[in-house]
């Protein structure tokens, strides 16, 4: 264990041996850091707050201190970070905001300058949240996703697995599946094929979602008729079965399209 001389950690932390922390970090009471994980300067690390192994935490990031919620009394909450996510400068992660609640987040993410994760959020695996980047309360982020920089999005939002939302967006309904976001408010432009074909989804799968996307999104039918559609013109493969049950589920809505329909009646 290799520990700054300026930097203060309680005795009741429990860390593994092998971690480093640099100058003038702070480490609370309840903190759990497994093995090889780095925090580097001017780190605190607060609260009922566990990181895995192989994490990195750089400058400035505070980790763990109490929700930014208004509701938030001093309940006993908590923060769980996974495996091998690198946390650039000056993040912030809050805990969850009642009695137990929890912020989850998964393995081997990139969190680049100023992101901030808020209470109650979940963030899944491989993900990348850009500079600036900002999830309010209750925010879903699933595998593969990719937040573009100064992207904020609302509270109880969900964002897709293999999306991407373009930089300075504005989010306040979920992000499709495998989709290409962009703009104020954020709308689909289309399937994320660079993101699908990196993760090895067939051309025949790729193909359905194409096609699935343009009945969704290029047609101007409601969603409900929409997703009947799909159902009856293409087959139910997994990324489409799943992105048609991303959208049954929806509880704000799933964003627009970018183009314009204009009503015949």
């Amino acid at each position: 264990m290799q520990i700054h001389p300026t930097a203060i950690v309680s005795k009741r932390a429990k860390l593994a041996d092998d971690i480093q922390v640099g100058p003038y970090s702070i480490i609370t009471d309840n903190v759990v850091i497994g093995k090889a994980t780095s925090i580097h300067a001017y780190c605190a690390i607060e609260g009922n707050t566990t990181i895995g192994c192989g994490c990195e935490i750089f400058t400035g990031a505070v980790i763990g201190s109490r929700p930014q919620d208004l509701k938030y009394k001093g309940e006993n909450s908590f923060l769980e970070l996974g495996d091998n996510n690198i946390i650039r400068e000056y993040c912030t992660f809050n805990p969850g905001t009642g009695e137990g609640d929890k912020t989850i987040v998964g393995n081997n993410n990139l969190f680049m300058a100023y992101a901030h994760i808020a209470h109650d959020c979940r963030v899944g695996n491989n993900c990348v949240i850009a500079n600036n980047g900002t999830l309010a309360g209750h925010v879903t982020i699933e595998d593969k996703a990719v937040v573009g920089g100064l992207v904020a999005i609302h509270q109880f939002v969900r964002v897709g697995m293999l999306s991407i939302i373009g930089g300075c967006s504005k989010v306040v309904q979920d992000i499709p599946p495998y989709s290409t976001c962009d703009g104020h408010p954020a709308r689909v432009y289309g399937l994320n094929l660079i993101g699908l074909r990196r993760s090895g989804i067939s051309k025949d799968s790729i193909e359905q979602l194409n096609r699935a996307f343009k009945i969704l999104f290029n047609t101007g039918l409601t969603t409900k008729h929409a997703l009947e559609k799909v159902k009856e013109e293409i087959l139910p493969g997994n990324e489409v079965s799943y992105l048609i049950n991303f959208i049954k589920n929806s509880q704000r809505g799933i964003v627009r399209s970018c183009r314009k329909y204009i009503s015949l009646a």
